[in-house]
């Protein structure tokens, strides 16, 4: 059922206050009406494109610094991160990245994404993948957007363990999954 604009715009704010991830596609799927009415829509309440509110949403929320390596070494775009506990990134899947003859994404590079973000979440200056169980759960294809959640699921019985869980998403349908054994050189302090 379609809602008048003023629900609709109401509805808007609480979708992407809720999700600032969202895309335009996606509320004009929700709310049934055309990505231009999304526009519009947004243009009126000043709520900025997605790529702005992603940007807006890490420069909020990326107050620590990754240590175990340069931030431009992860692969991928950091939005949300907090060390030893969790952290996010956005990767975009471009001609480079995927074969010719099929346009699906090459495995090593969502592997490197969730890689990259469960050493990057680690509180330690080092921090490596002493083993990792992946799953790949279904094809990514040029053009999508694929979201890495990582989040520190324990503490090994070897203190210099730690255990991350990568899970990415492309909207809401999960794509790869992985369990990755950190070494890391000390034990930060845990939440």
């Amino acid at each position: 059922m379609r809602k008048n604009k003023q629900e609709r715009q109401r509805l808007l704010l609480e979708t992407i206050g809720e999700n600032p991830f969202t895309t335009d596609e996606e509320l004009a799927e929700k709310f049934s009406v055309s990505i231009q009415t999304i526009r519009l829509d947004r243009l009126e309440l000043s709520i900025p494109e997605l790529r702005e509110r992603i940007k807006n949403v890490a420069e909020k929320q990326l107050v620590k610094e990754v240590r175990s390596l340069p931030i431009e070494e992860v692969i991928g775009e950091i939005i949300d991160f907090e060390l030893d506990h969790s952290a996010i990134s956005i990767f975009d899947v471009k001609e480079e990245h995927v074969f010719r003859r099929n346009r699906i994404a090459r495995g090593h590079h969502l592997f490197a994404q969730a890689n990259s973000l469960a050493v990057a979440v680690i509180n330690d200056e080092l921090a490596l993948t002493a083993k990792a169980n992946i799953r790949f759960t279904r094809q990514v294809k040029a053009g999508e957007r694929v979201v890495a959640k990582a989040k520190v699921t324990s503490v090994g019985k070897e203190k210099d363990r730690t255990i991350v869980d990568v899970l990415s998403f492309v909207g809401n349908e999960m794509v790869f999954s992985g369990e990755f054994h950190m070494f890391r050189s000390s034990i930060g302090e845990q939440e």
